[in-house]
């Protein structure tokens, strides 16, 4: 959609209404990552045909994936689920060994989208393994991302989800520790737990680049800009999704006055809209901007003007479709 869309703005405001304003953010919505695994499955089903299943959520967002299945996408949660040489892509959260190895076992044709910066975590977990460091994975546990990258090294790898897990931390070698993160947790707290862990063991080793995704950041930051002075956050997403999640919470703290996460517009509970006159819009880097559009019709309908994108970064990043789907695309004339 255009940023800046026509949704049918009364021509004539009452006072309340003409003080009102809405502001959307830009960047928002699809990262490179998961354009490329949604991508990868619907390529998939073009190529292959009906059913090709996919091992966990393909993204954290319950639309996409039930588009997905409308299409022949068949959703399971472990492999044991899918028949014997079957085709099977593996999520945008990325898959330990452990996975890769049981699906060359049963003989599956596995496709790989796990994200490409998750994979960068995952090379950098086995690096700091093979120097026999003790490694603290700050982020949430159960997460998929977690459990594959902990599947990496699971003898080196211990789980720190905040900063009053430190105490608790036990290391072989307090010169020998390092850190890494799931990629969509907020940037602050990751960092207050990175000082938390750093003052128990000052020389703690840093990856080498930031684990945190581009994404994650531009939408953290994106949000604070222009929910500092809102009356109203909406962040669309889904409750799985880390980072949907998270950015209610910068929200908050950035100063807006109130901040919900909704799936799509009929979550809005329009008691939220009584006395207010900013509300500020976002969305997940796993949620297709059609369901913004509904939120920002939901406003429309209720008396607010067109949403004003405030753009705080530009996004070019586009991600390689996983090299065993290009290389059949390729073979079927279709790349």
């Amino acid at each position: 959609m255009d940023d800046m869309t026509d949704l049918g703005t009364p021509t004539v405001l009452s006072p309340d209404e003409a003080d009102r304003a809405v502001r959307l953010a830009a960047p928002r919505g699809y990262c490179a990552g998961v354009d490329r695994a949604v991508i990868t499955v619907e390529k998939a089903l073009d190529l292959y045909g009906s059913p090709v299943y996919v091992r966990k959520q393909i993204v954290h967002n319950k639309h996409v994936v039930a588009d997905l299945e409308s299409r022949g996408a068949i959703f399971v949660e472990e492999l044991d689920e899918v028949p014997t040489g079957q085709t099977v892509v593996f999520s945008a959260h990325g898959v330990s060994p452990a996975v890769h190895a049981e699906a060359q076992e049963r003989d599956l044709k596995t496709i790989d989208a796990t994200c490409p910066l998750v994979t960068k975590v995952h090379h950098e977990a086995r690096r700091f393994a093979s120097d026999d460091y003790d490694i603290l994975l700050i982020g949430h546990e159960g997460h998929e991302e977690v459990e594959g990258t902990a599947g990496e090294a699971p003898e080196h790898i211990q789980l720190v989800q905040s900063p009053a897990d430190v105490p608790h931390i036990e290391v072989r070698d307090p010169s020998k520790v390092a850190w890494l993160s799931q990629t969509t947790l907020s940037v602050d707290e990751t960092m207050a737990t990175v000082d938390a862990i750093r003052e128990r063991f000052p020389l703690l080793l840093d990856p080498p680049s930031d684990d945190i995704c581009y994404a994650t950041q531009n939408r953290q930051l994106a949000i604070k800009e222009i929910g500092q002075d809102a009356d109203l956050v909406i962040v669309v997403g889904s409750a799985n999704s880390s980072n949907s999640v998270r950015l209610a919470e910068v929200a908050l703290e950035a100063g807006a006055k109130a901040a919900y996460r909704v799936d799509d517009r009929s979550e809005i509970d329009d008691a939220w809209l009584d006395g207010v006159e900013k509300v500020s819009v976002t969305s997940g880097a796993s949620v297709p901007d059609d369901l913004v559009v509904g939120v920002l019709q939901h406003l429309a309908s209720h008396g607010f003007p067109d949403a004003e994108a405030v753009h705080t970064a530009e996004e070019s990043l586009i991600f390689a479709l996983p090299p065993e789907l290009r290389r059949d695309l390729r073979a079927a004339g279709k790349s």
